[in-house]
């Protein structure tokens, strides 16, 4: 038996805008990114008169519009989600609108999980139907489990199925996301290779299966710099359209993506803005790249590159962190002082091996480099 849930004509399950009982009338902390982005994504849904794949809240057109940002027609300015090439962005939308996979790659940090996210947003308007990939994630993530007190009571049954994210996103043509896919045991991965190919879920105990409606895809992250990685299958791995997501490649690119969301994280922690500070990312981030590199800016130096990734994510909690600091125990105007803690802590990651690597860095280019003496003296008193 084929078992399909077509949605029904009525008003659609899933929109731009936050339910009455949604918590982000309540503050959330974080909320998901239609909520957060809904007036942008209703802008663009009523600008967008472009075909739309079935079931699809915005055209390709607008979901890249919207990762990328721009201008629409009435002045209602979209702001970016993601500053990279233009071509890795359409890409991945372009994969969505087939019947393929999309995985996206890059090294921690790289905005993988920021990318999914918003893709799921602008896509389906709802990007909570998440899988979180760990060593311990069971098949019953991917595929259904079950309601104990039911089936106990009733035998197995449609009733005591519970349907796992990928699945209700197959039934409601919707997109699943599936976040650090190789952290997740290989035979477990491997539960998706059915539903990638034949878009179908077999349902043994039952005798039926749930079929994927149109609209339905999903997306996939995963890096190989962690460890305890499964490597894809190469039968998984033909399933989905890779996508890699590099770090940034300029200076200006990562200043730019690391002072944006300090902006945003910011404000929803009620921080004030940091005008000024600006100089203390670019201090930030330049250290970042040195020491991700093994060579200073100018190419004269060479220099020993610590263990840990160094990642834009990394600078933005280091700069967040710096700011918070500024303002509860300064007088909020972001310093070398701040920052110079968290930025110890993002470097030196193992005490034996990376503190020589600080050390040397600090003395052969922070202590040499013209302007930067407070930095220097900032990062020397928290590294002895």
């Amino acid at each position: 038996m084929s078992v399909t849930a077509e949605p029904t004509s009525a008003e659609p399950r899933h929109d731009h805008s936050a339910p009455a009982n949604d918590p982000v009338g309540q503050e959330v902390l974080r909320p998901h990114a239609e909520h957060a982005f809904a007036q942008e994504l209703t802008a663009l849904a009523a600008h967008d008169d472009r075909p739309r794949p079935a079931r699809w809240k915005l055209s390709p057109w607008a979901v890249a519009t919207y990762l990328l940002g721009g201008t629409l027609p009435d002045g209602t300015v979209i702001t970016p989600k993601y500053v990279g090439p233009r071509r890795i962005v359409e890409v991945a939308v372009t994969t969505l609108a087939t019947d393929r996979a999309l995985l996206l790659l890059g090294v921690p940090g790289t905005a993988k999980t920021w990318v999914s996210e918003h893709l799921a947003a602008a896509v389906s308007g709802d990007s909570t139907l998440l899988v979180q990939g760990t060593a311990g994630t069971p098949e019953e993530a991917i595929r259904y489990g079950w309601n104990y007190a039911q089936l106990l009571a009733h035998g197995p049954s449609r009733a005591a199925l519970v349907p796992s994210p990928v699945m209700r996103a197959m039934a409601e043509g919707m997109t699943a996301r599936v976040e650090e896919l190789t952290r997740i045991p290989a035979d477990v991965q491997d539960s998706l290779i059915t539903i990638l190919s034949e878009k179908t879920l077999p349902i043994p105990e039952l005798g039926q299966e749930v079929q994927a409606v149109r609209g339905f895809s999903l997306i996939a992250t995963a890096n190989d710099r962690d460890r305890g990685v499964n490597e894809l299958s190469s039968a998984l791995r033909r399933r989905f359209n890779s996508v890699v997501l590099p770090l940034p490649e300029s200076v200006e690119a990562e200043v730019d993506i690391v002072a944006r969301r300090v902006d945003q994280i910011g404000r929803s922690l009620d921080l004030p803005a940091a005008p000024d500070g600006i100089d203390e990312i670019r201090r930030v981030v330049t250290v970042f790249r040195e020491l991700r590199a093994g060579i200073t800016s100018d190419g004269r130096t060479k220099v020993k590159s610590p263990s840990g990734t160094l990642s834009p994510a990394e600078a933005i909690s280091v700069v967040t962190n710096g700011l918070a600091l500024a303002t509860h125990f300064g007088d909020g105007v972001l310093r070398p002082a701040d920052v110079a803690a968290g930025l110890l802590g993002a470097v030196v990651r193992d005490p034996a091996a990376d503190r020589v690597v600080w050390q040397e860095y600090l003395e052969a280019v922070v202590r040499e480099r013209a302007g930067w003496t407070d930095f220097y003296r900032a990062c020397r008193e928290v590294s002895v």
